[in-house]
Formats: structure tokens, sequence, C-alpha cells
């Protein structure tokens, strides 16, 4: 292309402090350097991690920073090195990288990998190298990607290449959300089949993780939520019942326990808050109950009764739900283009870049006056997150069970 091996000046989303509106920036991109590619962002999702970083974990080292990394794209131009992509191919970026040469990576007991972005910088959430400038200054990159940007470059081995024919504006969400919960069901928690399940949050993350349940063959699946309203949706990805705290004087873990005789075989929690989490454990049959926790947080401290553990239980932790990422994305995408899972159920609202603080005001109220899972940043988004929001109150961002 004509711009291979030049600057791009491009317009970005950039959150030059935390809690603060982002702001629509020129950024220059420059050109990919050894074994990195350079991608133009066709499409991402909106995702409860880029909300937390922002409002809630605000590191003073993850400043300046362009947010989003659930995203797709086309190869604008490769740097030296580069046989793996070429210019006009379709990927996918990855926050989690598969190097493919690491103790990690060849290891089938995790897909994380030594040289990813959270080697180093785990709490800032992004690594010191960037290929972004803002008015002369570095501006980080978001998990090793940022998607609020009309092109970012990336390592080659946290970029997944993916059918030509995907359609960039619903295959984006396997960038993170989706696989995240549909991979916690089958790859981390293994859910077999006639089995009983429970999701706690039913954001676009539990939503996926209730349709990985029932992937799986479980034959009951309760969805936790203290929105009603979002029952229905649960329907629509397998959820059987549908269970609102609020609406009981008990410990949900006890209700759960009556309703399945002792406790389901497996639960989920999808929000990032640890006393849900707790609860999900406590959820869970004795002796061979499995609880994994999937929502993101580094805030604060869990804890559980070891008696807990004692009796049996397996308490797990999923990261990308378990999927090897350049390996398990494109075959994620295989199975959206033969139907075998669902992405665009998951999509609530469209909009373009230049409405990116009203889709960050949309997931920040979303559960409590609107049906939110994912808004889809695309050039051709329609800008229609204005038509809500004058009706709602000023709210600040608080993690819950309503989000993920």
């Amino acid at each position: 292309m004509a711009s291979a091996g030049k600057i791009i000046k491009c317009k970005a989303a950039v959150a030059w402090e935390p809690n603060k509106p982002l702001v629509i920036e020129e950024i220059e991109v420059a050109p990919p350097e050894a074994n990195e590619v350079r991608i133009k962002i066709v499409a991402t999702g909106v995702c409860h991690t880029d909300l937390y970083h922002l409002f809630e974990g605000m590191h003073k080292d993850g400043f300046p920073t362009v947010l989003g990394h659930e995203g797709a794209g086309i190869v604008e131009s490769v740097g030296p090195g580069v046989t793996e992509f070429q210019p006009g191919d379709k990927v996918i970026p990855l926050f989690i990288s598969q190097c493919r040469e690491c103790r990690f990576c060849k290891s089938p007991k995790t897909n994380q990998c030594e040289q990813g972005w959270a080697a180093h910088r785990y709490d800032a959430m992004a690594s010191i190298a960037t290929r972004f400038t803002c008015k002369g200054k570095k501006v980080l990159q978001f998990m090793g990607t940022s998607t609020f940007s009309e092109y970012t470059v990336m390592n080659q081995i946290a970029v997944a290449k993916i059918d030509p024919a995907a359609p960039l504006d619903k295959v984006c969400l396997l960038g993170c959300g989706v696989c995240t919960g549909f991979g916690a069901a089958v790859n981390t928690a293994k859910v077999e089949p006639d089995s009983t399940c429970a999701v706690f949050g039913l954001g676009a993350v539990g939503l996926a993780a209730v349709m990985g349940c029932k992937a799986a063959g479980a034959k009951r699946i309760f969805a936790v939520d203290i929105n009603p309203d979002k029952f229905e949706k649960a329907k629509v990805f397998g959820a059987t019942d549908f269970l609102n705290p609020n609406d009981h004087s008990k410990p949900i873990s006890q209700v759960l326990a009556e309703m399945t005789g002792g406790g389901v075989d497996y639960s989920l929690e999808c929000v990032g808050n640890v006393a849900v989490m707790r609860n999900a454990l406590e959820s869970c049959v004795k002796g061979w109950g499995v609880s994994v926790v999937v929502g993101w947080t580094d805030k604060h401290d869990f804890a559980a009764r070891p008696i807990q553990l004692i009796a049996g239980r397996t308490w797990k932790g999923s990261l990308f739900g378990g999927f090897k990422s350049k390996d398990g994305v494109p075959g994620m995408v295989r199975a959206y283009m033969d139907k075998k899972i669902k992405l665009d159920e998951f999509i609530t609202h469209n909009m373009d870049l230049v409405q990116i603080n009203d889709a960050i005001e949309l997931m920040k109220h979303g559960g409590w006056y609107i049906l939110l899972l994912r808004t889809v940043v695309s050039e051709s988004g329609v800008p229609e997150a204005m038509k809500y929001l004058p009706t709602m109150p000023p709210r600040e961002f608080q993690p819950s069970i309503l989000i993920s």
C-alpha cells in the first residue's frame, strides 16, 4: 500500500488521565518494525476492562493511553521478518500473545505467554514500547492492542489471521468478551453433558458463558443477575432458570443448593466482584463442584472458608477463556461462520469512533436504564447513543453484577 513504511496520521480516542473523558485526537502511528504488523481497525467492541482501567484501576503509569482491546481489522503493512501476514489479511488483535516458543506456550496447561505485555507491567496494563505519539508525547498501547484507534501496530505473536469472509463488525467480539465467557465454560470449567451450571452476571461475558455451558451439554443453566430484564436475553443463549438475589431472603448459594440437591456442578463468576466470587464458589456442590473466576479485577482480596475447598470443591481462574489465542480465535471465527456460536445477538448498539464517550456512558449505565451487552464502534457505526443519554441521571462507574 502507498502508506507502507510511512507514518500514518489518524484519529484515536486518547485517555490522557484516569477518570476523565476520552479525547478524539490526531495521533501518529509509526511503521511496523521487525516482526510487527500495522492494522487498520475496522470495528471494536467496548469492554468492561476498558472502563476498569479508566475508572477503577487508574494506575498512574498506565496513562496516557489509547484504550480498546476487542477489535478486528485489515493488515495495512508488515515489518521485516513477518511471513505469516500480508497486506489485506483480515485479522483480530490479541491481548494474549502466543509466541509458540516459551514454556507456557508449549504447555497444554495454560494459554499464557512469557512474551506478552503483561510480563513486566501488569498493573499498568501496557508495555513501555509503543508505536503511538500524540502532540509530541508517547501514548501507550492498552493491553498491547489499542483498538480505539483507526490504526494500531502489533507484534505478530499477538495477531490472529481469520477467515477472509468473516464480518469484522461481528467477529471483533471474539477479541475478548465472547471467547472469555465461552472458553471459561468449555475450556476451564470443562462443563460436562447433563450437568448443572450457574452463571453469575449476565453481561456479554456472562451470556457467552451461558452459551458455552449450553454447547457443552449442560441440562440446567441458572442465570444469576439482579436485573430481571436480562433473563429473556439469557434464554436466547441457553439459560433454563433465572435467579435474582434480591428476590430471596437467604444467600443465593442456599437457594441453588435447595434447587439442585446440594449445589450446581459448575459455577462461573462473570462480574469482577469478590463477594460474588465467594457466592459462586459456595453455590457449587461439595465433593466435585468447580467454580471459575472470570470477572476482571485487581483491587480487592477474596476469601473463603477452607472447608469449602477441603470438602472437594475446586476454585479456578480463567483468562481469555483458556484459549491459546492465535490457535483458538480463528477456530471461534469458523464456529461463528458455521452457525455453531452466536455473535450478532450480543450487539445491542452501533456507533462511530467520535461517539466513544457516549459508548462508555452507555456501558456505565448498562443494566440500570437500558439493556446493553456490547456496543460495536466502526466506520459504519450509527450515532444512536444520544437518544438514550438525556433521560439518564448521572452515575459514577461502579463494578456491579450488571456490567461484565
